[in-house]
């Protein structure tokens, strides 16, 4: 979130009050992305050797291999003739050569019929393993019943953290356990919103050694000043909604949402690794031996290039956020994320710590158009889950609302 928002800021310069962050309690955990070749000067990213070359031969060996070869004992390499299965467009050439083959019966006898099922069977298209899926832990009650839903608390005194969609156990031993969190006003939660996690998993799977356990969204509490956004508390219902409706893995936490003052997203990434390292131990391994989560900010390249805006903020925070947690950035629309990563010190420093996410299929949509189409009466229909749109109806959310037109057709729209 931009900390400019916050109706109290202060620029980190002249901040005398800076609540620095917990660092020392934030578990060391490996970069996001492997290190390679340059990164240790050292043949890490080495193919593996053939492993005709992996047993060296002595020359007394290879005289000795030399002498059984030419003697024809067993150690002869034989070279075995692939059978091909009969097809109209084989030559018949052969079984014209043989003159018994004439007077065969075409139709095979039992003992060719084992024969030719043993050879079909060995020889069946297996299965391809990286054919592209929908994997089991993706698929939900679309728009239907929710199930196992934990809702949020709309006061601090009877908040707890959602835990009823945090996997506890790893299922692939030798991966390390990642929590994703999203920071942000959600007002409305969109699609693309929902989508970014979808893109992050596929990512961290295709890339990384990690193991997805868990999603958060956070929603920022009504002292976020920022025109058009609804209460904290219709905003963290509707995430709500928009997760149990169409997701079977993301949760919501309401802990920033009900802070009595803007909450800076270092601070944010501190309370997630207090509940679920500090407090919870992390999640099981397959061996029964605890680790801790890994946990990282979900991004769009906006607010990526707000960190780059001077005395905004504090590069304490940076450091702690981007060094200690580490970044998953969904490019968008006009933001070229990689070079702004390039001329960024500090995010060129923890670089490896920062995986950058390409999307595939573009999806512009904003909440801030989505408020505008509300205003002027047009359909947002398949831009928001129904559940959402329903909300909104009922509770006649952004309708009499106003915002700047600078907001509305600004860059750096929600």
């Amino acid at each position: 979130m931009d900390p400019t928002n916050d109706p109290n800021f202060v620029p980190p310069s002249a901040n005398k009050n800076y609540v620095p962050p917990a660092g020392n309690k934030v578990p060391k955990s490996k970069p996001i992305q492997p290190y390679v070749l340059e990164d240790y000067c050292e043949l890490i990213d080495a193919p593996q050797p053939h492993p005709s070359k992996s047993l060296p031969i002595s020359p007394s060996s290879a005289s000795a291999g030399l002498d059984n070869h030419s003697a024809g004992s067993q150690n002869k390499i034989v070279h075995h003739k692939i059978p091909k299965p009969r097809t109209d467009l084989n030559s018949s050439s052969d079984d014209e050569s043989d003159p018994k083959q004439e007077n065969r019966d075409t139709k095979p006898n039992d003992e060719e019929k084992l024969h030719l099922n043993q050879h079909n069977s060995k020889h069946e298209k297996q299965p391809v393993g990286n054919i592209p899926r929908i994997h089991s832990f993706q698929i939900a009650d679309l728009e239907e019943v929710p199930h196992g839903v934990q809702r949020q608390s709309k006061n601090l005194e009877t908040y707890k953290f959602p835990t009823h969609r945090l996997v506890s156990t790893l299922k692939e031993s030798g991966k390390y356990p990642l929590v994703i969190v999203a920071c942000g006003s959600f007002s409305p939660i969109t699609y693309l919103h929902l989508r970014m996690f979808e893109m992050a998993i596929d990512a961290i799977r295709e890339n990384t050694k990690f193991e997805v356990v868990g999603g958060y969204y956070s929603p920022v509490s009504d002292n976020y000043k920022k025109q058009g956004l609804a209460s904290a508390a219709h905003r963290v219902r509707m995430c709500e909604l928009a997760c149990e409706r169409t997701s079977s893995w993301l949760m919501v936490d309401a802990w920033e949402s009900l802070q009595p003052q803007y909450t800076r997203t270092a601070l944010v990434l501190d309370h997630f690794n207090e509940e679920i390292n500090i407090k919870r131990g992390g999640v099981i391994t397959s061996s029964g031996v605890r680790k801790p989560c890994k946990i990282m900010l979900l991004a769009g390249g906006d607010l990526i290039e707000s960190m780059g805006e001077p005395n905004v903020w504090a590069d304490q925070d940076l450091h702690h956020i981007l060094g200690g947690y580490g970044c998953l950035i969904v490019e968008r629309t006009g933001s070229d994320v990689r070079s702004f990563l390039l001329s960024h010190d500090i995010m060129y420093e923890h670089r490896k710590n920062i995986l950058v996410i390409t999307q595939l299929i573009y999806n512009d949509i904003s909440s801030t158009k989505v408020r505008l189409f509300i205003r002027r009466g047009m359909s947002v229909q398949y831009l928001l889950p129904n559940s959402v749109i329903r909300y909104i109806q009922e509770h006649k959310l952004y309708v009499n609302d106003t915002e700047p037109v600078k907001q509305v057709m600004g860059d750096k729209a929600d």
